[in-house]
């Protein structure tokens, strides 16, 4: 169970994150002004350095998009490779009114996700949009109150420009192969799942509870010889 030091920093911070994304307390002797600009500079360098990294995938998702642009009020599907890979996903999601667009694109962190809420989730205005990410980002080595901004930050884009979208948050899965970081991906699903209680129209989807053994570690049989990613029949289950 996560400490009582680190509930109250969650607390904290999705108390910033609702309030608009608010600058940390570090940052009080700053107008607000000054700290928007700062942020917004921040985030144009980190846009742009993203943009460049992801710009085969992004390209990719330019082309769909020129063939057949998706239709208002379906469900976007986005994160890293554990969406990319359920190639299924349309079938699988068949009778979904609107339909399913898929915006995975493997090893990407819940931070590109929040960089590109609006070029991959806000442009197709859905009724509601499903992400899975964050393994990516503690694997990189950050926190999983790292990880929970990266959300909230998401998630304040989305609701910014589409206050009625549903969000859902697929929780961060035990992959064997990343057995070391058991502990920090719990504690990044615990923060998120408390951060999604005072996000009105949103959801906690968890996988990670029915992943696990009676032993209490990952089960095998649901992992690619990888043991990093879903296999196809645990994919097509896991957010049902």
């Amino acid at each position: 169970m996560p400490s009582i030091k680190t509930a109250l920093a969650a607390v904290a911070l999705l108390t910033a994150a609702l309030a608009a994304h608010a600058q940390p307390a570090f940052f009080a002797q700053e107008s607000e002004t000054a700290a928007a600009e700062a942020a917004s500079a921040r985030d144009s360098r980190d846009y742009l350095a993203a943009k460049e990294r992801w710009h085969n995938e992004l390209a990719a998702f330019a082309r769909a998009d020129q063939e057949h642009f998706p239709a208002p009020g379906g469900v976007v599907f986005v994160g890293s490779s554990t969406v990319r890979m359920w190639t299924r996903l349309a079938q699988d999601f068949a009778r979904v009114p609107g339909g399913v667009v898929n915006r995975g694109f493997g090893g990407s962190t819940l931070n590109d996700c929040s960089l590109f809420a609006r070029d991959l989730v806000v442009r197709y205005k859905p009724r509601q949009v499903v992400v899975y990410a964050g393994d990516n980002d503690l694997a990189e080595g950050r926190t999983p109150l790292q990880v929970l901004d990266s959300f909230a930050r998401f998630a304040n884009a989305v609701r910014a420009e589409l206050p009625d979208t549903r969000i859902s948050f697929v929780s961060v899965k035990p992959s064997p192969s990343r057995e070391q970081l058991l502990p920090q991906i719990r504690e990044t699903n615990h923060v998120v799942s408390a951060y999604l209680n005072l996000l009105p129209n949103s959801e906690y989807i968890d996988i990670y509870t029915p992943m696990l053994g009676a032993d209490g570690r990952p089960r095998m049989e649901l992992f690619r010889g990888d043991k990093l990613h879903m296999t196809d029949e645990a994919t097509a289950c896991g957010t049902r």
